[in-house]
């Protein structure tokens, strides 16, 4: 079976190594750039076609015309993107016989959209999966084709839980990617009106709202700290990136973003509970025990914003 594959990050190089260990010839890649301004903690697929002798094209709009023409020439019989970030248009997806398959890194029809692996930890969600679906020009919306479900622990941050999506992602591929080549795989109805849709995330969506409980507030930090740009407050006008803490009982009231020192921890008060800082970064400098205690003993009393 012959295919286009649209393809990025490490769900990218783990779709093309699935699509090669299953005996389908990959026509050609398109990929993206790495951003110089993103940290880059992922595999590269541009290297992995290299190695592999792989064709991979990088165009800013896989949409255009002459792009389609391209795609056309090739003769897909299906197309599959895996983690690409741009939408694909009918111009494109009415291109292969067989069809496009995406893979989407939740349990669709939840957390369609973007960044669903952030969003699950922000919303403090206890599952997740990841989701083989066939692609409308409607994102996320087209009949699903498998899905395998990652069990979400109260320690995962969106760095361990991609990780678990990872082998989940793989997993789920070896079950389907026959079926599909076979044509007994099954197609069953996505129900969006069940589910949900989330944006894409910024990095100004990492401000917190200390007005929030502690649970809250620890599952922003999780959501998004290393690699992900981090969740911050303001002190003294200054940010504050917190790039780690964990929620406790409240022993006293404090008002939220009230910083207070119950030696060797360093409080800070929320709607509900305390926020124990373990690690930020403050004037350029990474914090954490003693030298956290240190730097922030001055601001006892003062309240981050």
């Amino acid at each position: 079976m012959r295919a286009v594959v649209f393809a990025y990050h490490s769900f990218g190089v783990i779709g093309l190594e699935a699509l090669l260990r299953h005996g389908y010839e990959v026509a050609a890649v398109y990929s993206h750039e790495d951003d110089p301004k993103e940290e880059t903690w992922f595999k590269s697929v541009k290297t992995f076609c290299r190695e592999r002798g792989l064709k991979v094209l990088t165009p800013e709009d896989p949409n255009r015309p002459e792009e389609a023409d391209r795609i056309r020439a090739l003769k897909p019989d299906i197309i599959f993107s895996f983690y690409y970030r741009k939408m694909l248009k009918p111009a494109v997806l009415r291109i292969p016989p067989s069809g496009c398959l995406n893979l989407h890194g939740s349990l669709l029809p939840k957390y369609r959209g973007r960044a669903p692996i952030n969003w699950v930890l922000v919303k403090g969600e206890k599952e997740t999966g990841v989701t083989l679906h066939y692609m409308l020009e409607k994102p996320d919306a087209g009949d699903i084709v498998g899905q395998r479900a990652v069990a979400i622990t109260f320690e995962d941050t969106a760095l361990t839980l991609y990780r678990k999506m990872e082998k989940a992602a793989a997993e789920l591929l070896d079950e389907v990617l026959p079926k599909i080549k076979a044509g007994t795989q099954a197609r069953l109805p996505n129900r969006i009106e069940q589910g949900s849709y989330f944006r894409g995330r910024r990095p100004e969506d990492g401000k917190i709202d200390w007005k929030k409980s502690a649970l809250e507030i620890y599952n922003l930090i999780r959501a998004v700290t290393h690699p992900y740009p981090g969740a911050f407050g303001i002190l003294e006008g200054e940010k504050i990136m917190i790039w780690w803490a964990k929620p406790a009982p409240a022993d006293h009231i404090l008002a939220p973003g009230e910083i207070a020192l119950e030696e060797p921890a360093v409080m800070v008060g929320t709607s509900a509970g305390e926020l124990q800082l373990l690690e930020v970064e403050y004037r350029g400098r990474t914090l954490q025990g003693p030298d956290l205690l240190e730097v922030l003993k001055s601001y006892e009393g003062k309240s981050l914003q």
